[in-house]
């Protein structure tokens, strides 16, 4: 079958705006005052007070990324939800490369702390991540030269995927783990979109500090999973971020477990 060809890309309005008021000003300064240098120094001024526009729009878009809540990730497109989980383990301390849009290997983004290198795939899927992701992360594990691969979507998994996961050593961030670490960072965000779990069934009786201060050892001894900030009555511990599934705690000296 022959194949399609691509629709040419519309030209932007606003940047054929500019465009036109470069050559505007430059042609008009030019003509008023017969200074090439004068010319280019309004054309200049044009330039960078749209370069000036496309900074602070991008940062208040940026800004506006990384407070999104589960119920925003829920309507992203794939690509975007991959750049808001760079963001995401940004806050969490991790180094972040995210990768290009095609020929990643199966990793969308590589995250280091320390000297551990991880390769992260991203599902925001509108139902439950099967086989395919566990075997395209775990082949990248051995292409990165990574310590860990990991999933994480906003969903979850099904149970053919879970048992590949646990044979391959591939560690699977749900939707419950995905709330857990976005809170930890930003707990007044409390979004929730359709399907999800409310936040008092994943942590009834703590609430996520809002700084995150992790341990060296970020992995839970029990079942692998990250352990995150949380604070209770009984004041601040390490908890794990598979919770309530797994209840595995630690205190904020690292050398004994809160019972």
């Amino acid at each position: 079958m022959a194949r399609k060809r691509r629709k040419k890309q519309q030209a932007d309005p606003v940047q054929a705006l500019v465009v036109l008021l470069m050559l505007g000003s430059f042609f008009g300064m030019f003509k008023w005052t017969q200074s090439l240098i004068g010319a280019a120094i309004a054309a200049g001024c044009i330039l960078g007070i749209y370069a000036a526009i496309v900074i602070l729009y991008n940062q208040k878009q940026t800004e506006r990324l990384k407070r999104s809540g589960i119920k925003e990730i829920d309507e992203m497109e794939g690509r975007r939800f991959e750049i808001y989980l760079g963001h995401l383990f940004r806050m969490h301390n991790y180094d972040v490369e995210v990768t290009q849009a095609t020929g990643d290997f199966g990793a969308d983004l590589v995250i280091k702390k320390g000297s551990k290198k991880i390769v992260v795939q991203a599902k925001r899927y509108g139902k439950n991540v099967g086989l395919k992701a566990v075997q395209e992360i775990r082949a990248a594990l051995d292409h990165y030269g990574a310590a860990e691969a990991w999933v994480v979507t906003n969903r979850d998994y099904t149970e053919q995927a879970y048992a590949l996961a646990n044979s391959n050593g591939v560690r699977l961030i749900n939707r419950e783990q995905l709330i857990a670490l976005i809170l930890a960072v930003n707990p007044a965000n409390k979004s929730s979109g359709q399907h999800t779990t409310p936040i008092e069934q994943v942590m009834p009786s703590t609430q996520i500090a809002t700084s995150i201060e992790e341990p060296d050892d970020l992995e839970c001894p029990k079942c692998g999973y990250l352990l995150v900030k949380r604070s209770s009555k009984r004041g601040e511990f390490y908890g794990c971020s598979n919770f309530p599934k797994c209840r595995h705690t630690r205190t904020m000296n690292e050398t004994a477990e809160i019972v």
